[in-house]
């Protein structure tokens, strides 16, 4: 069963600041948060994605 989500990329370049990276300093708290959260196993709640019906969703 296919996950129905919008797409998103923390690398993509942006008109200003150029890209997201440059938005925080390398030391910031949100940095560690994404880091922490890629590593978490979301099995269980992606399993309740299913794509049909309504509009895509980020990804968790």
């Amino acid at each position: 069963m296919a996950n129905h989500f919008i797409s998103f990329n923390r690398k993509q370049a942006y008109l200003l600041p150029s890209s997201i990276d440059e938005w925080l300093p390398q030391e910031h708290l949100a940095r560690f948060i994404v880091d922490v959260t890629e590593q978490l196993d979301l099995s269980n709640i992606l399993k309740h994605y299913n794509g049909t019906g309504g509009s895509a969703a980020y990804h968790p």
